[in-house]
């Protein structure tokens, strides 16, 4: 029986998506595929609200994120993190010889502008990462804030970890003065994981060229030079099967409207986070609570496992906590092509199976 996914991913694709992946082959140097590249790169610009480049990678998020600091740092980087995936950007700018700090801040809250602030005017930091939305903890951090202290030191690359909000949070990236922002296909756009695509500014290429040691795959300039030169052609091969599905599910969200698809994410945002407090308690501050999946505080030591198990034999899945806040919390993803109706019918469920334990 196929369980109804309410995981930070990967979630619930459709069938009509899923069967786009079916497309027959067709060369991926071919005029064909620029044109399909193309095209995904107007609608994701759209998307991002973005006047910038748009760079396609057949790799998870974690691919992109490793190419923005690897490739955009000369100096050292300040790594900002408010749960296990800003510490893992961490992990990847040390294993990649990248000179950098990790900022760190209580789980459940968010990186203050102030904290970015102080660390930019030491001078010592050429690149900021932040992520937008932590599933650990399910936190968003305040990109707007941020924005406004980045603004102060316009020779700073600022990089964003947007993999599980673009997609379902409204994001101005040129607005705001992102010089890379990131995300992945497997999160609130609603397709299976394999690709990851990102923003890019000029000041980041430029940047980068200055770079030495960027490797070769995940080589920014190289991927940006590529698709100028060669009419949005890349270097390696993509994924075009994941291709299609984009290009089509892009369409679907278009059409539903960028705001419409905002605005039902934040409905099922709150209608979670609703039932969160009157049964247990949010884990983050609920002004800074992410929309697009709830981390519940379990301060009724329930068994998350046993509740997941018993969620499994009715055709729905949520997730544990993660690391550390595994069963101290639970997270219930509400991302994608997901409804209200979906997240009511999940949530009756989890209060029908309580009220019989």
């Amino acid at each position: 029986m196929h369980k109804k996914l309410f995981v930070p991913g990967p979630v619930e694709v459709g069938e009509d998506v899923l069967s786009k992946m079916a497309t027959p082959m067709i060369g991926h140097r071919s005029k064909d595929a620029s044109n399909l590249q193309k095209s995904i790169t107007n609608k994701l610009k759209k998307l991002f609200y973005t006047e910038n480049e748009i760079l396609l990678s057949t790799s998870s998020g974690t691919g992109l994120m490793e190419a923005a600091v690897r490739c955009c740092t000369k100096e050292r980087a300040a790594i900002f993190s408010i749960g296990s995936f800003g510490d893992r950007w961490h992990e990847i700018a040390l294993s990649n010889g990248i000179q950098a700090d990790l900022f760190k801040s209580k789980p459940g809250t968010v990186t203050k502008p102030e904290m970015v602030d102080a660390a930019l005017k030491t001078g010592k930091y050429d690149l900021v990462t932040i992520t937008h939305n932590e599933t650990s903890t399910g936190v968003m951090n305040p990109l707007d804030e941020i924005s406004r202290v980045m603004n102060k030191y316009p020779d700073v690359i600022f990089c964003v970890d947007a993999v599980s909000s673009a997609g379902g949070v409204k994001i101005e990236t040129d607005k705001l003065g992102i010089d890379i922002c990131i995300t992945s296909s497997q999160k609130a756009l609603g397709l299976p994981p394999g690709l990851s695509m990102c923003t890019i500014s000029e000041k980041a290429v430029e940047k980068a060229r200055h770079v030495e040691n960027r490797g070769y795959y995940l080589d920014l300039v190289l991927l940006y030079d590529t698709i100028k030169k060669k009419d949005y052609q890349y270097p390696s091969t993509p994924n075009l099967s994941l291709m299609f599905a984009l290009d089509y599910q892009l369409d679907r969200i278009m059409e539903e409207g960028l705001e419409n698809r905002f605005d039902r994410h934040l409905a099922m945002a709150e209608y979670t986070r609703n039932w969160a407090k009157k049964n247990f308690n949010l884990f983050a501050d609920e002004k800074h609570a992410s929309v697009t999946m709830t981390t519940v505080d379990n301060n009724r030591k329930i068994s998350v496992r046993d509740l997941n198990l018993e969620l499994g034999k009715r055709g729905f899945a949520i997730s544990n906590g993660y690391g550390e806040l595994k069963e101290r919390t639970f997270r219930i993803a509400h991302m994608g092509d997901l409804t209200l109706e979906d997240i009511k019918e999940l949530l009756f469920n989890i209060d029908d199976i309580l009220s019989l334990a």
